[in-house]
């Protein structure tokens, strides 16, 4: 008896398949039937020609206008500091002195024989001028005085050594020396960059090379300041593509008057290739099958399936070429709810022409 009432467990998985097939199928041939007793709601958006920005975007590096790492010529201990970090500094301004006291005693041992030998000098024109000293002994004095005249230029150029001056106006970085400290050529003292122009390096593809020129406007964006874009314009193109990108390096100029760009900052860069007059629809309104691109077209109330054929895109639009005409209704959302011929209810009756 109790054989006989046994079920098997094959038996028990079909019918949970079957139960689960008719539970997932029932609904959707219930919404089905539905729709084909009434309308699916849509929102449609016009066909419309208007002006299309074609953009190149690249990505680029900001660096400064100008750019040092100030170090010294000799080696030497650091006798005074005249700065601080990060002080807006003018060109040639002193920024450290290296222990000179030797040079600056030669400087003024030569200062002092030579206004000594001018005297001298003078004293013997007088002389000539009498007729007491010979032109010959004149000749020798002035000799004297060109010699001293060279050496202390040599003096001054040994003691400027052992200075260092700011080489063009700009910003200071962090100051990595100390007084006292012994540095020696190449070691560095701080850095300098000016800021007031950032130039920004990028590549673009050898296909939008001839849409570039020179003076060109860009424009910048960081993500330190989200929203914000910086203009400027190209300053110089490169002569010559790389061979294995087929990419050509670009550099443009944008002015930092706030010093809010620095070296070293990410930076996109979008360049406007070109504006076309063209057939414009939201990207959303596209529905792709297999290598092909389709739109619903509102017509008598019901949802038609045109293929078309799409050019250039960019953010939530994309150009028409060829499928579509200036005044149709496209849909834009419920499109996974249609089929070719499905009564629609537009949601937004405001958009039609």
């Amino acid at each position: 008896m109790s054989n006989s009432l046994r079920i098997s467990p094959l038996l028990i998985a079909v019918l949970v398949m079957l139960a689960m097939l008719a539970y997932l199928n029932w609904p959707q041939e219930t919404q089905q039937q539905q729709r084909r007793g009434g309308e699916t709601p849509v929102t449609v958006a016009l066909v419309a020609e208007q002006p299309f920005e074609i953009v190149v975007e690249a990505l680029g590096t900001g660096k400064a206008n100008e750019s040092v790492v100030l170090t010294a010529q000799n080696t030497e201990t650091v006798q005074h500091i005249y700065f601080d970090d990060g002080d807006t500094v003018t060109a040639g301004q002193l920024l450290l002195d290296l222990t000179n006291r030797e040079e600056k005693a030669r400087v003024h041992e030569l200062e002092v024989n030579l206004a000594e030998a001018k005297r001298q000098l003078q004293r013997i024109k007088n002389l000539v001028n009498t007729n007491v000293a010979s032109e010959q002994l004149l000749d020798e004095q002035d000799a004297t005085v060109q010699a001293l005249e060279a050496q202390l230029d040599v003096a001054n150029a040994q003691l400027s050594e052992l200075q260092v001056r700011a080489p063009f106006a700009g910003q200071l970085g962090i100051r990595q020396v100390s007084v006292g400290a012994l540095i020696r050529p190449g070691d560095a003292i701080t850095t300098l960059d000016d800021l007031s122009i950032m130039n920004v390096d990028f590549s673009i593809a050898e296909n939008h090379l001839a849409s570039v020129a020179r003076g060109q406007q860009v424009a910048a964006y960081s993500v330190a300041y989200p929203g914000q874009a910086f203009t400027g314009k190209i300053s110089s193109i490169g002569s010559r593509l790389d061979p294995q990108t087929r990419s050509i390096q670009v550099r443009a100029e944008i002015a930092n008057p706030d010093l809010k760009l620095r070296p070293g900052m990410l930076l996109q860069i979008n360049l406007q290739k070109e504006v076309l007059n063209t057939l414009v629809v939201p990207e959303k309104a596209l529905v792709p099958i297999e290598d092909k691109q389709y739109v619903f077209v509102i017509e008598d109330n019901k949802a038609k399936m045109v293929e078309v054929r799409t050019g250039e895109r960019k953010p939530g639009s994309v150009q028409i070429i060829d499928g579509l005409t200036a005044g149709q209704l496209v849909v834009t959302e419920g499109t996974l709810r249609l089929s070719n011929g499905s009564a629609v209810r537009i949601l937004n009756p405001e958009v039609r022409a």
